[in-house]
């Protein structure tokens, strides 16, 4: 027996030493069947990648860059879930030999993971919020990595690398302004408007590459269209009654349906597979118009509004900063009461019939004087009476420049405001979508004695003598009275200039800053360039003028000047082109 297995011992040390098909293997490389430590994923650049993040577990991307890619960036979109990623270049020492033959189930990042070299953190993020990261590329890295984690729970979250310098194209651009702003808020109804996206401003037929989304519901705001359809899921899990109820009132079921039908394609499916979800969505993909109004709401309800500007070609979208409004509660009577100062919007929904509203306005003071500023907003005037103790005091149509109506004398007044049927036509619709609306504020005029005093033009000059290549003098009519004047400006591209020139300075080629009913509160801060007041006992020589440095040579701009005062509502210059000298 002690012979035999002596045998089989040193037959088996011969086979092992001597064996010829025993595989050779490097003695830095593992076994065959050794399983690597950390699971491995490249990241292709311009591709959006997708990768599911089980709560507490690290995921590792990798990926390396040309030789001649000078910039990369680094876009992480997550779906609803905060999380954390982190970039990080790595630099080997002594990168392996080309020739080691390693392990089918070794990876070269597993490789050179073990090797010895340093390690650089470039940077970190943490929120649920679209962040890209962008950066010249790191001299020595032999490989970059990147790690991204939910600490919460188990989500999804899409990567994408670019290479190369400035934006990749895939993604829309958000103007300078994200934000998403309420025009007017109704009892069923909401008036939203937004910045165009640069992306659309900047390229001709635009409308044929994107869309405007507009999403409502009654939870909260989301950051992307993967967090809203988390959001829709939930909602399937309600009470069937509450969710009944939302699919008659709002938009918000039919979103549901669309994005269950489309999101398993998204982000790969074609133009035509997304203009074919368009179809049966009341304002929810509307195309390239930046003003919606959503109706058919619940009176006195908090909702959340959303806006994605979606890439049709690419399947890609970003979301502007969304927004939250309560509409109001149903009136118990037919009268409103209008609060001191309120900046109010009344819009008639009811376009088939001669639709009317009351307000009531109650001044402050012993003297119980007031002034009532009106400006109409859509296409249509609107007729506008006042009265007191049943007797008409005022009586007079508004259309698209401010009226001024003088209250003294009641302590109570009764505004009466309906549609001029006179001016109805399909052909007056204001280009942003409001039918017919009304922009009105009443204030209470303490030391007054009539109508404030209106600038005897709205034109503002330019003078070609000073136009320079980084400056211009602008001037304009003002008045007797202690005024503030802030004057906007915004750099037009050639393509709009051209169409600017075309139409007349302050006429047409400028989009929603010509709309007289557009005030501050609609323009970014970034677009001030200065305020001043002014004030001129004599109304002939009541113009004041503003150098406007900091030009670009050779470049035109569109320069707005807004009126503002204690009462009524700002007023609105003509809007007018300048464009600077390309040679002093």
């Amino acid at each position: 027996m002690a012979v035999l297995l002596l045998s089989w011992s040193l037959g088996v040390t011969l086979a092992l030493v001597c064996g010829a098909s025993w595989p050779q293997v490097h003695s830095a490389v593992a076994p065959e069947n050794e399983v690597p430590l950390r699971p491995t994923t490249w990241l292709l650049e311009g591709k959006i990648t997708t990768i599911t993040l089980p709560k507490g577990r690290t995921r590792r991307l990798y990926f390396t860059l040309k030789k001649k890619a000078q910039e990369m960036s680094v876009t992480v979109s997550p779906c609803d879930t905060p999380i954390e990623w982190s970039l990080a270049a790595r630099t080997l020492k002594d990168k392996p030999l080309k020739s080691i033959q390693w392990s089918t189930k070794k990876s070269m990042p597993e490789v050179w993971w073990r090797g010895p070299g340093t390690e650089k953190k470039l940077h970190s993020f943490a929120g649920n919020a679209v962040s890209t990261y962008r950066s010249p590329s790191y001299p020595h890295a032999s490989i970059y990595i990147l790690r991204l984690r939910s600490k919460q729970k188990s989500t999804r979250a899409t990567v994408y690398l670019h290479e190369g310098q400035g934006p990749s194209g895939t993604f829309p651009l958000l103007p300078a302004d994200p934000r998403v702003h309420t025009l007017g808020v109704g009892m069923t109804s909401v008036t939203l408007s937004w910045a165009p996206s640069a992306s659309i401003a900047g390229l001709p037929h635009a409308e044929n590459l994107y869309d405007y989304c507009v999403l409502v519901n009654s939870q909260r705001n989301y950051p992307s269209l993967c967090a809203a359809r988390e959001g829709a899921r939930k909602e399937e899990d309600q009470d069937q009654e509450k969710k009944a109820r939302r699919r008659r009132v709002t938009v918000w079921p039919i979103l549901k349906e669309w994005w269950w039908q489309q999101w398993d394609a998204y982000p790969e499916s074609t133009p035509s597979t997304l203009a074919d979800g368009y179809a049966d969505l009341q304002c929810a993909c509307q195309g390239t118009e930046s003003v919606c109004t959503v109706s058919e709401l619940l009176p006195d309800s908090q909702y959340y509004f959303d806006v994605f500007v979606i890439d049709r070609l690419n399947g890609t979208s970003v979301a502007y900063r969304g927004t939250h409004a309560h509409t109001h509660e149903e009136a118990r009577a037919a009268i409103t009461t209008l609060r001191e100062g309120e900046l109010r919007w009344v819009t008639f929904n009811d376009r088939g019939s001669n639709s009317e509203q009351f307000f009531s306005f109650n001044p402050r003071g012993s003297q119980q004087s007031g002034l009532l500023t009106l400006q109409s907003c859509g296409g249509e005037k609107v007729k506008v009476t006042v009265s007191s103790k049943g007797h008409v005091l005022n009586s007079q149509a508004v259309g698209a420049d401010l009226v001024h109506i003088w209250l003294q004398g009641s302590p109570s007044y009764l505004i009466h405001l309906e549609r001029d049927s006179s001016t109805t036509g399909p052909d007056l619709a204001l280009t942003g979508g409001l039918m017919a609306s009304v922009k009105m504020q009443t204030s209470s005029a303490y030391h007054r004695s009539g109508v404030p005093s209106l600038p005897s033009t709205l034109q503002i000059k330019s003078f070609n003598r000073l136009r320079g290549c980084n400056s211009v003098t602008l001037a304009w009519m003002g008045t007797e009275e202690r005024s503030l004047y802030c004057v906007y400006r915004r750099k037009l591209g050639n393509r709009e200039a051209e169409e600017e020139a075309g139409a007349g300075a302050g006429a047409g080629g400028v989009g929603a800053l010509t709309a007289p009913c557009l005030g501050p509160e609609s323009r970014s801060d970034t677009e001030r360039v200065l305020c001043k007041y002014f004030q001129e006992l004599n109304p002939r020589r009541a113009v004041t003028t503003a150098v406007i440095g900091g030009l670009e040579p050779g470049v035109a701009y569109v320069f707005d000047v807004y009126l503002m005062r204690r009462w009524g509502i700002p007023i609105k210059y003509a809007s007018k082109m300048v464009k600077t000298r390309k040679e002093c």
